[in-house]
């Protein structure tokens, strides 16, 4: 296999140009990068296997009753047999199938069900008349016993192990309500490929899109008290019966398994081809999101950037929030201008104010502009006579700003999206949201990493993952800006343990509430990542959007990490992170353990 430059080492040698644009296109090739998963998942997947076949086997006295509901409609009678085989030969033995023939009106069909109607955990509902797949799930859940229900498509397989895993959950978490797995999916010739690793649950990028999917597994009381599935959203009839059960029942009632337990077959017409094949799904998953927050005042759904995606709006208070937006400097005239420009003609939010706190800058061209800026009334200056530290510079503006939301921004950052801060502040102005991040990119400009499909630099930023490289690092790096990323990940909102401060919004509230950003121990670097992961610590979910967009120009304002004493300060700052943070680094519930902390592309 092929070595990768470790993350720190490309960190400090990021200054020298040729070597980041040729590890850019080392490591973003996108047939490499499938390559790699390719290879790999043939291990992970046998690594899988052999630890689902240790857990230990739930005795079925013990254990739950599980109601598999299956609606069955003119299934590839080949791939029916062998779903029907992955329930039978299921190591964990108390469950029930209800295969539910939804008027196929097939005669081999027909006759395989009257095979399987024998089988004495296994009920076989014939419909009169076609009623569509959520009318033939209401007949199943009418006839299941058990204490949860499965589900499971007509064409997919379970694995082996599948019904022991969560058995097991379920006795190690009493109060599950809602449970899920990761899930990856089978072709013609029976190899299984693209895996999907999920994070724990993650409530925005459920809004998103149907992360969860399958295997999803629901405690029969909750089905019942919801009504079971409602019938106008056949195709994304999972998501709505998904999103009206999740308002039913308590956030720790929904358990990720970290395992794949589900194969999803890929088939001519099956969504797990591609999310084109069924585009009806589009508009009832809309549908189903719309109903959603139908209570929600002021909350508007609509399409998203991918297809099966979802982009939903949040108001923004009737009297808009005042935003302090803080810019530290020091010098860098022609950085603070670009950056100053970009903002105020290209920012549709009004109600904004800029605090550029100056470092001791002792460049007379850069001060007359600063002064400039003062008589144009565009800022307002502030003065920070100490040496460079990032934290104390941002909580020392923080005390003096007027906003109840505030904006950390570097001085090298570019804004390109109109929409920027007004997408922001509906974020933020959430009670249950602390941080939100925005989405930059590398500039293009006098660079060989950049998107030709996009004319843009490649992603600098989309969420912080932690634990990658030691601490952490930034989500699909490098990744070309029309990328849709791990299933679909850099095209939607969700949240993430941590955003980076070169632009991070919160409400000052939440910022005095965790006592800012910590200028003792975290001087330059990580301090935006403990910070969020105070925030976090303290209930609320961070978040990052692709819907605020603008280019870092990284590197430009600081020097490089090379001298003793900053190799120094670099190491020790590592250190207060691991042993602050400790082995949550490295468990970040927005990610997941299958994937590599060595890389920020999302392989095994």
């Amino acid at each position: 296999m092929r070595k990768f430059i470790p993350l720190f080492v490309i960190d400090k040698l990021r200054k020298i140009d040729w070597l980041r644009n040729a590890y850019r296109k080392y490591i973003v090739k996108m047939p490499f990068v499938q390559e790699l998963q390719e290879q790999g998942y043939r291990q992970v997947i046998k690594r899988n296997n052999t630890a689902l076949s240790m857990l230990p086997l739930v005795n079925e006295k013990t254990g739950v009753l599980f109601s598999i509901v299956t609606p069955v409609y003119l299934p590839n009678l080949k791939h029916f047999q062998a779903m029907v085989e992955s329930v039978l030969q299921q190591r964990y033995s108390n469950w029930q199938l209800i295969l539910v023939n939804d008027f196929s009106q097939c005669e081999a069909l027909d006759v395989l069900l009257e095979k399987y109607n024998q089988y004495k955990q296994i009920t076989v509902i014939q419909r009169s008349t076609n009623g569509h797949i959520s009318a033939a799930s209401n007949d199943g859940l009418a006839v299941a016993t058990g204490d949860y229900i499965v589900l499971l498509d007509h064409d997919d397989l379970l694995h082996r192990d599948a019904l022991n895993a969560v058995a097991l959950t379920i006795l190690a978490n009493p109060d599950a309500t809602i449970l899920y797995s990761d899930e990856d999916k089978i072709d013609e010739q029976g190899n299984f490929e693209q895996a999907h690793f999920k994070p724990k649950w993650n409530p925005d990028l459920l809004y998103s899109h149907n992360y969860i999917c399958h295997l999803g597994v629901y405690k029969k009381s909750l089905i019942d008290d919801i009504g079971g599935f409602s019938i106008g959203v056949e195709g994304s009839q999972d998501y709505d019966l998904l999103l009206r059960a999740v308002k039913q029942c308590q956030e720790q009632g929904i358990i990720h398994i970290p395992y794949v337990l589900y194969h999803w077959r890929i088939a001519e017409g099956s969504t797990a081809l591609a999310g084109s094949e069924k585009s009806y799904t589009d508009d009832a998953g809309l549908k189903a999101l719309r109903a959603n927050f139908a209570e929600n005042e002021g909350v508007t759904v609509e399409t998203g950037l991918l297809s099966n995606t979802y982009k939903v709006n949040w108001p923004i208070p009737t009297e808009r929030p005042l935003v302090s937006i803080i810019i530290p400097t020091n010098n860098g005239e022609a950085l603070v201008k670009q950056c100053l420009d970009s903002l105020f003609a290209l920012t549709s939010y009004e109600n904004f104010e800029v605090l550029l706190v100056d470092n001791q800058s002792d460049d007379p061209q850069a001060l007359a502009y600063f002064d400039k800026l003062v008589l144009d009334k565009k800022v307002r200056l502030l003065n920070y006579d100490k040496a460079f530290n990032y934290s104390a510079i941002n909580n020392y503006a923080v005390k003096q700003a007027k906003g109840s939301i505030i904006v950390l921004m570097n001085n090298d950052i570019e804004i390109i999206s109109p929409h920027w801060l007004t997408e922001m502040v509906s974020q933020v102005s959430r009670n249950d949201i602390g941080c939100v991040g925005a989405k930059l990119y590398y500039p293009a400009k006098g660079s060989e990493s950049f998107d030709k499909k996009s004319n843009m630099g490649n992603v600098q930023h989309a969420g912080v993952i932690t634990g990658i490289g030691g601490v952490a690092g930034h989500a699909h790096k490098y990744f070309p800006a029309s990328h849709p990323g791990y299933f679909k990940r850099l095209k939607i909102t969700q949240n993430f343990s941590a955003v980076t401060a070169a632009c991070l919004a919160v409400r000052k509230s939440v910022f005095e509430q965790v006592n800012g950003l910590n200028e003792k121990d975290l001087t330059i670097a990580f301090n935006d990542v403990d910070f969020c992961l105070k925030v976090q610590q303290q209930g609320y979910r961070n978040l990052w959007t692709p819907y605020a967009e603008m280019i870092h120009h990284e590197s430009f304002s600081r020097g490089a990490e090379d001298s003793p004493e900053k190799v120094a300060r670099f190491n020790s700052e590592i250190s207060y992170m691991k042993e602050t943070w400790g082995e949550q680094l490295v468990q970040d519930p927005c990610y997941n353990n299958w994937l590599t902390l060595d890389r920020e592309d999302f392989t095994y």
